[in-house]
C-alpha cells in the first residue's frame, strides 16, 4: 500500500508545482480552447412584434446595419431594401435602429417602423430599438464586436449604419464602416 501511495503524493506534488491539472480529463481553458458563442444562438425582439430568430438563417448569409432614420446615411436603407431584393435567396438584412450617435434614432419602435415603410419601403427584419455601443450595448454587438466572443475580430461600431457580414454558417466575414454603401461591390463581390 505504501508503494502505490508514495508515487500518488509525488505526481500531485508534481502537478502541483507546475500548475497543471493532474490526472484529470480537463483541458485548461485559454483562448483558443474557448469556443465562440454563434450568432444562431441570438434571438432579439422584433422592431413591430415577435422574435427574429437569427436560427432561422443558417445557410444564408446575414448583414447586421445598425439604423437611424435622422442620419446623414439614412438613405442607405433604399440601398439596403435594393440589396435585399436582389439577393433574398442567400442574404438576410438584420436592421437594428439604435439612438448610440447624436440623438440620431429619438423615435419609438412604431415610428422607426412607420418610417422605414412609409420612406423607403423596408421589407427586411427590423429589430427593437437597441444599443451598439458602450456598457448597456445588446448582447449582439458584444458578440459582433469582441473577437474574444466572435473568434474573428475585433470592431467598433463608429456611427449609425456601420455592416457587419456573416457567412452561411454564421461566421463573420467583414465589418464595413457607414460610408460602404449597401450595394458596393466591397459587399457585392462578398456575396
Amino acid at each position: 500500500m505504501l508503494k502505490i501511495i508514495i508515487p500518488a503524493a509525488i505526481l500531485f506534488s508534481c502537478a502541483a508545482k507546475n500548475n497543471t491539472p493532474a490526472m484529470t480529463n480537463e483541458t485548461p481553458a485559454t483562448e483558443e480552447t474557448v469556443a465562440a458563442k454563434s450568432i444562431y444562438d441570438f434571438k432579439v425582439a422584433a422592431l413591430e412584434s415577435g422574435t427574429i430568430d437569427f436560427a432561422s438563417f443558417k445557410g444564408k448569409k446575414i448583414l447586421v446595419v445598425n439604423t437611424a432614420s435622422e442620419c446623414g446615411f439614412t438613405k442607405q436603407y433604399e440601398g439596403l431594401q435594393a440589396l435585399h431584393e436582389k439577393y433574398k435567396d442567400k442574404l438576410v438584412i438584420v436592421g437594428f435602429p439604435a439612438n448610440n450617435f447624436g440623438g440620431q434614432e429619438p423615435g419609438t419602435n412604431e415610428e422607426i417602423g412607420a418610417f422605414c415603410k412609409k420612406n423607403y419601403g423596408v421589407s427586411f427584419p427590423m429589430a427593437a430599438k437597441i444599443s451598439v455601443k458602450g456598457d448597456d450595448a445588446a448582447p449582439i454587438y458584444k458578440w459582433l464586436c469582441n473577437k474574444k466572443e466572435n473568434g474573428v475580430l475585433d470592431a467598433e461600431v463608429g456611427w449609425n449604419f456601420n455592416k457587419f457580414l456573416l457567412d452561411e454558417n454564421g461566421t463573420l466575414l467583414a465589418h464595413f464602416e457607414s460610408k460602404v454603401a449597401p450595394m458596393s461591390e466591397e459587399i457585392t463581390g462578398k456575396l
